[in-house]
């Protein structure tokens, strides 16, 4: 259903309503003709269906109610009294305006209703003349027909109204058919209070806990056919009647979005900005309490992104952008949860600038910030008080309202990120669960208690015998971490983290793979219990506050566990640089001072050889469908996030043979200013520190010499020779101090 499909069928089942209203209205206002406030209510209903049916384009149905307010008006002033020719005239016009709004739910137009005939018969009484009475009609209160109606016939309520309607001929058949009425869109609807809503979402919460412990123990009772049995119908019904009740909370992200034009307009007008909001997926759905809690979050990225991301008009047209800004507020469901983007073609946030303020605050000190990548150095403007505006205004400014629409966010279970390229825009990304009632959840076990993942946060799960968890868990200066398939995985020990003795001392490994934030992690647990869906149930502040849980849960065994905060979990035990290397996502670009140590990524190519990339020319890894490589000219490209990158496949650059076929390619991407490559190799191997003194600087094409590393031979990749090789004129446009400094290094 389309976004106009939608207004009428909210527009049909609220003037159904209204006319049965009406009906008792206008009954009650004959035996009270003085009432001026039933006269008043009658009034604003007609007037409130004309106003719509006017914005719908439906002329007659906009007519008919004309001529039916201005003789309401006439009786609410007291200009005229009311008798039964007016009672009947105005029971007629309802008629007349219930036959439309059926025609329109059953064709999308208004048909062929007749509407002259009541139009003729309202002004004649305006004018003081007698109104002649509609073509057949009977008059007023007259009996009704014995005979069924004819099965197409308007559900109009004619007979209530008092007019008769001619029975249609028909056979002997229909007549033994009496076939049943068609209800209409507003018998088809129902309106509920919202309080009932979330005492039955309650109820159901309770009642998926007592399926769980049943289903529990009539497994453990697998003698008795009987018990399964039942418990298994148990089941099916308990999820049935969650899926429907919870469908009952689900409203479409529109009923927030729809207050937003207002708000992006209004504060255009006063910054003296042309703003063009684009709202693209509307109907997507979240839970109504989630939806409350987006609101004001929601509202004020737009006003930030009006106030200080777009540009004035003079500004944007010395930057060669259109005058008129352009907002994008974007929604969509991925994994589980809602993604709402809020996006605008503005100046972007400069990152020296929130270094600069970070400095000058004493949030980070120079070095630290050097170290840190571009997407860390951006989230620094959700700290407290943080802001980089350069005036306070009365929308924003005062470093007040990012961190608590971060702190709001992550207290409903979601994450915001923020991306930002310097004269182009930013786009901040709300990823927000479905619901927080009942979530599907992994159930583990760490020192004999039990714990709850949420499996929006799952990947999959990894289990190592002794063996190879001796051989395949390595340290990598200082953290564990674990190669899972040719990427490095950190690992974190949940034990560690909760500060208890794990109980498995077999040597057996068993991981949970977990996505926070973007960036992939593995954590360590003793045992997996099993997946159930959990009801989610708050917790005291005392323990939100030690960041580790979001909430806690009954199990189907009746023992209460916690629910783990994946988001909170990895920001605490997880440097950035250590997820970034293991997810693929962006590395930092940093500058090497030190001659004698430099931080390698090793590679394989083909023919077992190994070769290493200074990890400071890396931007990111990533995997790339074999599929999606093609051809411009004697050139591989790929499309990859909005740009066409070149390819340079590192087995034919150094010469090698024996170049495997995969499905997938493993790239490293480099990227300096607005240009990027993509180098293939066969494999990631390693990270490692490249010790200066053991090297040779025989060398060969592409190479700048070799190196012994962990007692292999290790070649040294000429990095500007290979972006060159793979973009000629890459550095006509990027800057050369990376690769400058590089090439020194080595």
């Amino acid at each position: 259903m389309d976004e106009m499909d939608e207004i009428v069928q909210e527009f049909l089942v609220e003037s159904h309503e209204n006319l049965d209203q009406l009906d008792r209205d206008l009954v009650a206002l004959e035996r009270e003709p003085g009432s001026r406030d039933l006269l008043a209510s009658i009034f604003r209903t007609i007037h409130t269906i004309k106003g719509t049916s006017g914005f719908l384009a439906f002329g007659r149905l906009e007519a008919v109610t004309h001529v039916g307010e201005n003789l309401l008006a006439r009786l609410r002033d007291g200009k005229m009294s009311m008798t039964a020719a007016t009672t009947d005239t105005l029971l007629a016009m309802v008629d007349v305006v219930r036959e439309l709004l059926t025609s329109i739910e059953a064709t999308g137009g208004e048909g062929d209703v007749d509407v002259e005939a009541v139009v003729a018969r309202v002004t004649a009484l305006l004018e003081g003349r007698t109104a002649d009475p509609m073509p057949g009609a009977a008059p007023a209160l007259a009996p009704a027909p014995t005979s069924a109606p004819a099965p197409d016939a308007p559900l109009d309520a004619r007979l209530e109204a008092g007019t008769a309607v001619a029975p249609a001929p028909h056979d002997a058949q229909d007549v033994e058919a009496t076939e049943p009425a068609r209800r209409n869109v507003a018998d088809a609807s129902i309106r509920v209070d919202v309080d009932l809503l979330d005492t039955l979402m309650r109820l159901v919460g309770e009642l998926v806990l007592t399926r769980n412990q049943i289903v529990r123990h009539a497994g453990a009772q697998s003698a008795d056919q009987e018990l399964a049995g039942a418990a298994q119908r148990l089941n099916l019904i308990a999820s049935e009647l969650q899926e429907g009740v919870m469908k009952t909370r689900m409203q479409p992200i529109d009923h927030l979005w729809s207050k937003l034009p207002r708000v992006v307009r209004d504060l255009g007008s006063a910054l003296d900005k042309s703003v063009e909001l684009v709202m693209e997926g509307r109907e997507t759905e979240l839970d109504r309490s989630l939806l409350e809690s987006v609101k004001d979050p929601l509202t004020h990225l737009v006003r930030n992104a009006v106030d200080h991301g777009l540009e004035s008009a003079a500004d944007r047209l010395v930057a060669g952008k259109p005058a008129q800004g352009v907002l994008t507020l974007r929604a969509y469901h991925e994994g589980g949860q809602v993604v709402v983007e809020v996006c605008d073609d503005g100046s972007g946030i400069d990152p020296a600038r929130v270094s600069a303020k970070a400095v000058e605050r004493g949030l980070r000190t120079p070095a630290q910030l050097e170290a840190m990548s571009h997407a860390d150095v951006l989230q620094l403007i959700f700290t407290p008080g943080f802001s980089t505006a350069a005036a306070v205004t009365n929308v924003s400014g005062r470093g007040v309202g990012m961190d608590v629409v971060k702190t709001n966010i992550e207290a409903m279970g979601g994450t915001i990120e923020v991306e930002s390229v310097l004269g182009r825009g930013t786009t901040c990304r709300l990823r927000i669960p479905l619901t927080l009632a009942i979530v599907p959840a992994l159930t583990v076990e760490c020192a004999g208690d039990r714990y709850a993942i949420p499996q929006v946060s799952l990947l999959e799960l990894v289990a190592l015998d002794a063996d190879r968890a001796a051989s395949e868990v390595e340290d990598v200066n200082g953290a564990s971490v674990y190669r899972l398939r040719g990427a490095l995985l950190p690992l974190v020990r949940l034990a560690d983290v909760l500060g208890v003795e794990s109980v498995r001392s077999d040597g057996h490994v068993l991981i949970a793979v977990l996505q926070a934030e973007g960036k992939r992690f593995g954590l360590v647990i003793d045992r997996v219990l099993s997946t159930e869906e959990i009801v989610v149930k708050p917790l005291t502040s005392r323990i939100k506050e030690l960041g580790t849980y979001s909430g806690a849960t009954i199990l189907g065994d009746g023992r209460v566990a916690l629910i783990l905060d994946v988001q909170a979990l990895a920001r605490r035990v997880l440097s950035a640089e250590a997820l970034e290397r293991a997810t693929g996502h962006a590395t930092t670009v940093e500058t090497t001072a030190a001659t004698d140590h430099l931080r390698m990524l090793v590679v394989g190519i083909a023919g077992g050889r190994r070769v290493a990339i200074p990890l400071s020319s890396v931007t990111r890894l990533e995997s790339i469908a074999a599929s999606a490589v093609e051809q411009v000219g004697s050139r591989e490209v790929v499309q990859y996030r909005g740009a066409i990158l070149p390819l340079l496949r590192l087995d034919r650059h150094l010469g090698a043979f024996g170049e495997k076929q995969h499905d997938e390619l493993t790239v490293v991407v480099y990227s300096a200013g607005d240009r990027s490559v993509a180098i293939v190799v066969e494999e990631i191997i390693d990270i490692v520190d490249e010790d200066a003194q053991v090297r040779s600087d025989i060398d060969d094409h592409g190479l700048l010499g070799s190196a012994l590393v962990r007692d292999r031979i290790v070649e040294l990749l000429d990095v500007r020779a290979a972006i060159l090789a793979a973009d000629p004129g890459f550095y006509d446009h990027a800057p050369l101090e990376a690769a400058t400094e590089l090439t020194e290094a080595l």
